[in-house]
């Protein structure tokens, strides 16, 4: 049987050199011989006879020759190639198929029946946890690539391995003993170089929309116009902080009046001795309360919708440029819509010109209750005085009769 082996050595070596395509730049001799001594290596550890011993390696010298013929299914055309080359050597039957089972054990996807079958699966996948994996997987993408006649792209192939390393488990004890904490170490280079792959993407993404955004920008009209909305939007701005903090101020005074009424006035109008106040009171809480109802209308903010679609962008329907009108957008689906916006100039000053007229809509309605408000405080004073000056006049008038 030693004497078979060594036959069935010789064989495959001169059979891969003549008819193995130089494509084939993995699934190759070295490749063959490579799983043959993890056999060996495997089966020392093992409590197996020779017969056991000979036959594993009888497969793993034949398990690969199927490529010679084909890609996929290459397996059983090895089972032939393994079979006519066994019978010229009068092996008997049952032999043959020992070796032919162990040979179809390699297909992907299968499940080792046996412990035969374990080994063999364990020894054709030890490039997992080799040091040399990622020699290996550069062999094994450059021959898929000149096999299937496409480019493998860098990202595709990590991600392809990271999964094959994942759910790949060894099928024997020793061989999950040797070699498992190595091929951890293969799989966590993987996913480090997963991620630095898409570190590397992303900073393109970045230098590519500073690209965009440099070219639109040399793209945009003169100067003096970018001063012109620059200037307008400030003095919007700071239009719009005057009004607020005028509001404020108002809220603020018309709280304390409402507040000192509260502890100073009212608690004195259940003595029938102060029913002259009760009215000019009432008129000077009515008057504060519709000042603060005023200042708070003249600082609340609208609620806005928040979402744009593509369609709109496309359209030049939204202005970008108003926090209402993507603060509920993702960050990804905005970066593209102010990238489409940045392209177009005739957009880009449009929404200027938007943001420009919205903002003086909203100026204007705040300065209108403004005025509205300081009116109302204006004349509640003013009522107000003259109803206590009556209230106290006639009651010291009833107080003389």
């Amino acid at each position: 049987m030693e004497t078979l082996v060594v036959e069935a050595e010789k064989f495959v070596i001169s059979y891969l050199n003549e008819n193995l395509d130089s494509k084939f730049v993995y699934h190759n001799l070295p490749h063959t011989q490579r799983v043959v001594r993890k056999v060996q290596e495997l089966t020392k550890t093992h409590e197996l006879n020779d017969i056991e011993k000979n036959v594993l390696e009888i497969a793993a010298w034949f398990h690969d020759t199927g490529f010679t013929k084909t890609i996929e299914g290459h397996e059983k055309e090895s089972v032939t190639i393994a079979s006519e080359f066994l019978k010229t050597k009068d092996v008997d039957e049952k032999t043959i198929d020992m070796i032919t089972n162990i040979i179809l054990a390699t297909q992907m996807g299968y499940e080792p029946k046996t412990k035969l079958e374990g080994i063999i699966k364990d020894a054709d996948c030890a490039h997992v946890s080799s040091k040399k994996y990622d020699d290996y997987a550069v062999l094994l993408k450059k021959e898929r690539e000149l096999t299937l006649k496409k480019v493998i792209g860098k990202t595709d192939w990590v991600k392809d391995n990271i999964s094959f390393l994942t759910q790949h488990a060894f099928y024997t004890d020793i061989a999950a003993r040797k070699w498992e904490k190595r091929k951890g170490k293969n799989l966590a280079n993987l996913l480090q170089s997963q991620n630095k792959i898409k570190e590397n993407t992303e900073k393109l993404k970045q230098k590519k929309a500073e690209l965009n955004f440099k070219k639109a920008k040399m793209d945009l009209p003169e100067r003096g116009i970018e001063t012109m909305f620059r200037v307008a939007l400030k003095n919007h701005i700071t239009l719009s902080d005057i009004a607020d903090t005028k509001a404020n101020i108002l809220l603020s005074v018309n709280a304390i009046i409402f507040s000192l009424v509260l502890s100073n006035l009212v608690s004195k109008l259940d003595n029938p001795s102060n029913d002259y106040l009760i009215w000019p009171t009432v008129i000077f809480t009515i008057f504060t309360v519709t000042s603060i109802i005023l200042s708070v209308l003249a600082t609340r903010p609208n609620v806005t919708q928040g979402k744009f679609t593509k369609e709109d962008v496309a359209n030049k329907k939204v202005n970008l440029l108003f926090f209402g009108n993507f603060h509920k957008m993702k960050l990804d689906e905005f970066e593209w819509a102010m990238s489409e916006m940045m392209q177009d100039r005739d957009y880009l000053y449009s929404s200027l010109t938007k943001d420009l007229y919205f903002l003086g809509l909203v100026l204007n309605s705040k300065y209108n209750l403004l005025r509205v408000t300081y009116t109302v405080f204006m004349i509640g004073i003013i009522i107000s005085v003259i109803a206590f000056a009556v209230a106290f006049q006639l009651s010291g008038g009833n107080t003389a009769i």
